[in-house]
């Protein structure tokens, strides 16, 4: 189960390593309370469809597996999508397009087809979980970083996910008149992302490094008088 965690968060992170859904991680992600929307939505489309794929998987023929899988994602994402204009109406107002856009996120169709579609039930709910939750990892971090250094706040316009009647969780960490445009614009989210991308793959390639010398380290042989 550790491994799942491992290859989901970190060493095969969709948005990260993987470069899976930039669209929206770029176009969105300039709050975090919008990052956390798109990527709380994203993980339940992932995580149930791996569910419906495994539980239909025998009943499957290979020729239309792609147009069902499709199919599946379409209809999940449009439940989702009224379940946010039910309850969070303001922050789907805010999203706007990319709620419905989750269909084409390339994340969810790969999960299925190289995965959900030929494991059990239990891998392929895990495996949607794991790389559901690297995908709102990531979009979570770039949309802390965009707000804080292009606003000084974090949290801001909470009451969009947590509802009119929470109360204001905003962490305003500057001046309210502060303003660094770039990271408001997708060009600032190219520069994060492209950042952290390289921080994440150079965190990785030391951690391989030390753990290989450790394995590749010969035992001393210990000598008693």
């Amino acid at each position: 189960m550790s491994n799942y965690w491992r290859q989901g968060l970190l060493a095969n992170n969709p948005g990260l390593i993987q470069l899976l859904g930039l669209c929206p991680l770029l176009a969105i992600s300039n709050t975090l309370v919008n990052a956390l929307g798109l990527g709380i939505a994203t993980l339940l489309t992932v995580l149930l469809t791996n569910t419906a794929v495994s539980l239909l998987r025998p009943f499957l023929y290979h020729a239309i597996r792609i147009p069902v899988f499709v199919i599946i994602i379409a209809g999940l994402v449009t439940m989702i999508e009224r379940l946010m204009e039910a309850w969070l109406f303001d922050l789907h107002q805010t999203l706007g397009i990319f709620v419905p856009l989750i269909v084409t996120n390339c994340l969810i169709l790969a999960r299925a087809e190289a995965f959900a579609s030929r494991q059990r039930l239990p891998a392929a709910m895990l495996d949607g979980l794991t790389m559901g939750c690297g995908f709102l990892l990531a979009l979570t971090l770039l949309g802390s970083i965009r707000e804080l250094l292009g606003h000084g706040s974090l949290l801001r316009d909470s009451q969009l996910l947590f509802g009119t009647a929470s109360p204001d969780l905003t962490l305003q960490l500057t001046p309210e008149h502060y303003q660094f445009l770039l990271f408001s614009l997708p060009p600032g989210a190219f520069l994060l992302l492209g950042l952290l991308v390289a921080g994440l793959r150079w965190w990785l390639n030391d951690t391989n490094t030390v753990t290989a010398k450790d394995h590749n380290q010969e035992p001393t042989a210990e000598i008693s008088g």
